[in-house]
């Protein structure tokens, strides 16, 4: 198999040390060696998502930078800056830059410092998620459920990424922990942190943390131990403790005088409220996301012209089968069909069993989870990356072990062998359908997964003994394994990045999140860094994508006009003119656009009044010259 590779070396050894890592696994599985498959399953994703993790450099230069920020300045740190000068925040709240930041703070800037935080992140989520399968179904579904979540692509993407979703998804699977305790011995203490660790995940995006509450919610209440009202009085003290652990930090930002703190970056009104009900909320529902901060999608029009039948954001058409479009279907999609088909059985497995069945309400809960996200990512009209997919993956982890577990314990009889079988078959042909939209990469695959399930679904219905779960297993995961092998294999960066090998047809939207930072030439850095401690701001520029990079070269403020998209009203060109007027800006360097490309007026202001230069590959203008 490794062998096949040799056209692309770098894919090959990525390749070959997944499949080293989950036939490995796999096989010691058949050994019944709990403790040692745990490890093996936690140091090997380590290793996975460790591999080549320097090729990312920066990966998103846009929380890089604000990570820079905060490993300097404690008033960053609080607030989410992007630069330290405390100029304007990133446009979500600052939890998931805080560990990257306390890392910095002790291993100096570099790309290892920001990225290995998130590995750590992803270790700590596996590890989670297999002690919650294992408390109640055992170390083999456990294993099964780590071992999933691992290697679902996107989630390889992220946990080697420096997103917020590292941070919300570790926070994720700890709210379904500890609810899933609470389905067990009904304590209230079980819904408090629960509600802590969803307002901590506030705090890291937003009301993106929201999604898996309806399940989570609805699981108690129906299923928890404790009678109907005192079930409902410790809902409302999980909401109360949810309030409270996110709404501290909300507090804050909103009672400190804005001239003390940075302007909330994304907001049309430097209000942490409006950017959570509007750029963040509401607006990503509806795609009326607002022109005053943060990320601008296509108008209606313009999407009208370019996708006949709806586009939105940068994931494709919306509708049911979004999910499963190019942009998102080797990102998440693999299992989803067997997911779904699995939670059915195992509820319908449950029979009649007692109100507070925990099997059944496990099922209800991953799958209302899973359900409830997918179809808000499937009709979401605003801003849409693959990526946030990321969301679904422990609920689809969480269903495929146990009721793959729950079938296979019960395969004497013949409708679960059936179940089984047509599960492995649906999966197989999605696994096809997947890898026939990249013809090119590892054409054989597709065949060999096919062959493969058709082998083992067969043989499941006839004789299901171990041998056949192992090729079961490994057909299934086949497809995904290879876009984690060629995610880990290739360097990301910008602000939409997508694991997997690239689908030429896959639509693209005309502006948005797939900006990259300035790279600055080294010149353009000297000439920064020179006399850099006697102003506030080495150099200003518009957009904080642009800002990134410099600020990332020379370790100094530079100040992102106009925040992400250059749209922010911060600074006015009245502030920025006093900001001159008082010497606290070096440079300003051309170049950059605002919003949907429109120039900036404080561009056109510093180019009617002072003169520039090019350096390097900047247009360059010194603010501290004698004007025009």
């Amino acid at each position: 198999m490794c062998a096949a590779l040799a056209g692309n070396s770098r894919v090959s050894r990525s390749l070959c040390t997944c499949w080293v890592f989950t036939v490995a696994f796999v096989t010691t599985l058949l050994r019944r060696r709990p403790r040692l498959l745990l490890v093996l399953l936690l140091v090997g994703t380590a290793a996975v998502y460790l591999t080549n993790l320097s090729s990312q450099k920066w990966g998103n230069a846009f929380y890089a930078a604000a990570v820079q920020a905060g490993s300097v300045s404690w008033k960053a740190f609080l607030f989410g800056s992007s630069d330290a000068a405390n100029s304007i925040t990133v446009d979500k709240p600052p939890a998931s830059l805080w560990i990257m930041e306390i890392s910095v703070r002790i291993f100096g800037l570099n790309s290892w410092s920001v990225l290995a935080p998130q590995v750590l992140l992803g270790v700590l989520s596996v590890g989670i998620l297999y002690a919650t399968v294992e408390r109640k179904f055992g170390y083999g579904a456990g294993l099964l459920a780590g071992l999933v979540l691992a290697l679902t692509p996107t989630v390889a993407l992220m946990f080697r990424y420096d997103n917020p979703d590292a941070l919300l998804t570790l926070l994720m699977v700890c709210a379904a922990w500890s609810m899933l305790r609470a389905l067990d011995d009904g304590r209230t203490r079980w819904l408090v942190l629960t509600g802590v660790f969803v307002g901590f995940g506030f705090i890291a995006k937003q009301l993106e943390v929201f999604l898996p509450l309806p399940g989570i919610a609805l699981a108690y209440l129906l299923f928890g131990p404790p009678q109907v009202g005192r079930r409902i009085r410790q809902l409302l003290a999980a909401l109360a403790a949810l309030v409270v652990s996110a709404g501290w930090w909300v507090a804050i930002v909103q009672l400190t005088p804005a001239s003390d703190r940075p302007w909330v970056g994304g907001s049309k009104t430097n209000s942490i409220l409006d950017l959570t009900l509007g750029y963040n909320g509401f607006g990503r529902l509806t795609g009326n996301e607002g022109r005053g901060g943060g990320r601008q999608v296509p108008s209606r029009q313009d999407t009208e012209q370019m996708f006949p039948g709806g586009f939105s954001g940068f994931g494709g058409r919306t509708g049911i089968t979004r999910l499963f479009a190019d942009a998102q279907g080797g990102q998440i999609a693999w299992l989803i069909p067997a997911a779904l088909v699995l939670a059915i059985a195992g509820i319908v497995l449950r029979g009649r069993a007692p109100r507070a069945d925990f099997r059944r309400a496990w099922y209800v809960m991953w799958g209302v989870w899973l359900v409830g996200a997918g179809v808000v990512f499937s009709f979401m009209s605003g801003t849409f990356h693959a990526y946030y997919t990321m969301t679904l993956a422990p609920a689809i982890a969480a269903i495929v072990a146990v009721g793959a577990v729950d079938l296979w314990s019960t395969r004497e009889r013949n409708w679960a062998r059936i179940v089984l079988a047509l599960t492995l078959l649906l999966t197989t042909a999605t696994s096809f359908a997947f890898l026939n939209r990249t013809p090119d990469f590892l054409p054989w695959l597709r065949w060999t997964v096919m062959v493969a399930g058709v082998v083992a679904a067969l043989a499941l219905l006839v004789r299901p003994v171990r041998i056949v779960a192992v090729v079961a297993i490994l057909a299934a995961l086949g497809g995904p394994i290879a876009y984690v092998a060629q995610t880990i294999a290739t360097t990301h960066s910008g602000g939409g990045p997508s694991a997997g090998p690239s689908i030429q047809r896959q639509p693209q939207a005309r502006s948005g999140g797939g900006v990259e930072s300035t790279v600055p030439a080294a010149d353009v850095t000297a000439l920064l860094e020179h006399n850099a401690s006697s102003y506030t701001w080495v150099a200003a520029t518009v957009g904080s994508n642009a800002a990134a990079g410099y600020q990332l070269a020379t370790q100094d403020s530079v100040m992102p006009i106009g925040g992400f998209s250059g749209g922010d009203p911060s600074p006015t060109l009245a502030q920025f003119e006093q900001y001159v007027h008082d010497g606290r800006v070096h440079y300003f360097i051309g170049g950059s656009q605002g919003s949907k490309g429109r120039p900036s007026d404080i561009a056109a202001w510093v180019d009617r009044t002072y003169d520039s230069r090019t350096v390097g590959n900047a247009t360059v203008y010194d603010l501290t010259a004698a004007p025009k």
